[in-house]
């Protein structure tokens, strides 16, 4: 990988909201985004709601924007004006009993200018790949890398499932057991664009282990805060796996309660999908050496506010 700016990182065009978790020396990084965030532009009109405020390159899954102006602002002394502000023409002799002098440009010596230099025509481009994805409702944790050869092995990594990952959610009732393994098959399918999974006739294996957090069984419907680690990484898998056992997400519009949906709304003022990645952490070998990554984004105080009794 080729030596970041010292400020990469810093300097991150960072979509609204959305903030830098933690990152490693060979350029992993996770950044969490609220609730309402893209991944990732579909269509440029997505700009101004996604992950990075930059050009995404869909071909090659990453974020693109200049590393850094085509003018720098410099400080030059008096010596280095004079490259850059050519002497005029000496001035015309005077009659008097004195040297003539030749006027120049040139300010006095201990003086210091700031001027704009242009340096070059063109500005190599800083490169930030994506490497999974959150539905644009859910809040949380999501991975990036600046070396397109550790996307590579980090994706990987999540097509083999050895990344650990812990969601947390917000349910309408309260699961029968403190801790449950979950399975079942899936139907995914792409509808006008939307995709759609279904736990009912399908054939596409999905787990996931939930383990009970709290509950608030005084709210005017019962309300849960799960913990969810999915061993699979199926599309919509934990909204339907949730839908399937009556432990609907709050606020999800599309498996949800919608009922209940409205009423919470109404009480709280709160619309958005209660589903949070909570952390992500895995070990991972980068030119030969094995490193532990871990990231975890804390649980939006919305979570919190509706738990209270």
């Amino acid at each position: 990988m080729s030596r970041l700016a010292d400020n990469f990182w810093e300097t991150l065009p960072l979509g609204r909201g959305v903030t830098l978790i933690t990152r490693d020396p060979n350029g992993l990084a996770a950044l969490s985004k609220p609730a309402g965030i893209l991944s990732h532009p579909n269509e440029p009109r997505d700009q101004p709601r996604s992950l990075l405020n930059a050009r995404y390159n869909a071909d090659g899954e990453y974020y693109e924007w200049p590393a850094e102006p085509l003018a720098r602002k410099l400080q030059v002394t008096s010596d280095k004006w004079q490259e850059t502000h050519p002497a005029p023409p000496p001035a015309a002799p005077v009659p008097l009993a004195t040297p003539t002098t030749t006027a120049t440009s040139a300010p006095p010596a201990s003086s210091l200018v700031t001027c704009d230099l242009p340096l070059e025509t063109s500005a190599p481009a800083a490169r930030l790949w994506l490497l999974n994805r959150l539905d644009s409702a859910t809040s949380g944790v999501i991975l990036v890398a600046a070396s397109e050869s550790l996307a590579r092995e980090i994706r990987a990594m999540f097509q083999r499932r050895h990344i650990h990952k812990t969601y947390a959610a917000l349910v309408f009732g309260a699961p029968s057991e403190d801790r449950q393994r979950w399975t079942d098959r899936l139907a995914i399918e792409k509808r006008r664009g939307q995709i759609r999974a279904n736990a009912s006739a399908g054939h596409i294996p999905a787990e996931a282990h939930m383990t009970l957090l709290r509950s608030n069984r005084r709210a005017v419907r019962s309300l849960s805060l799960i913990q969810l680690e999915p061993k699979t990484g199926r599309s919509h898998q934990l909204r339907v796996q949730c839908a399937r056992r009556h432990l609907p997400i709050v606020g999800d519009a599309t498996y949800g309660d919608f009922r209940a949906n409205r009423d919470f709304a109404k009480r709280t003022g709160e619309k958005r999908l209660f589903l949070h990645s909570l952390e992500t952490r895995f070990d991972y070998e980068h030119a030969g050496r094995v490193f532990t990554f871990a990231a975890r984004a804390g649980l939006p105080e919305a979570f919190e506010e509706a738990l209270r009794p």
